[in-house]
């Protein structure tokens, strides 16, 4: 926003790639990615993917199946923030997280998470703290850990579930 706030509309690993607004033919985008947490990856410049792109119809239309991907993480995502206890909204967002990082301990701060979430920085260490009483996670200094995946799981709102579910469909009917 103008203001400087944000709000996280969708997470991107290993599974995806940022930058599609370039594959529909625009050179720009009103988003902006974050990367929170250290890993690698590769970058191409926007000339080249647009002539690979061009010899390459299998990774164009990878790459558009991807969008629809973002696409539904985004819907569901907006209606999880107005509609979710911070806490629920908490444990999604770090299921989906750790799903793309693929480790169970991470860095993230209460101040990027509330970025995240929307919320009050207040809010993300009372919803952290339901979370950690409950045995679900640690966190400390910066780091959180997963300690019971399960019940994470049981704790997220529908929204993770009604994500992986759909994308999973899709996954299925392009077999």
């Amino acid at each position: 926003m103008t203001d400087g706030k944000s709000v996280e509309v969708g997470l991107t690993g290993k599974e995806g790639f940022v930058g599609l607004p370039l594959i529909v033919g625009y050179g720009t985008s009103p988003t902006r990615a974050i990367i929170q947490i250290e890993a690698t990856g590769y970058k191409i410049r926007a000339k080249d993917l647009k002539n690979v792109l061009g010899n390459c119809p299998r990774l164009e239309e990878g790459l558009h199946r991807y969008s629809q991907e973002l696409s539904i993480q985004a819907i569901q995502i907006a209606a999880c923030n107005r509609l979710h206890e911070v806490d629920e909204r908490l444990a999604r967002w770090l299921l989906m997280s750790q799903d793309r990082v693929g480790k169970s301990t991470f860095p993230l701060t209460q101040e990027f998470i509330s970025h995240m979430l929307g919320t009050r920085r207040a809010s993300v260490t009372v919803a952290a703290g339901i979370l950690q009483k409950a045995g679900l996670i640690t966190y400390s200094r910066g780091q959180v850990t997963i300690e019971d995946r399960a019940g994470l799981e049981s704790a997220a709102c529908e929204c993770y579930e009604g994500i992986n579910q759909q994308i999973e469909r899709w996954h299925r009917d392009s077999r």
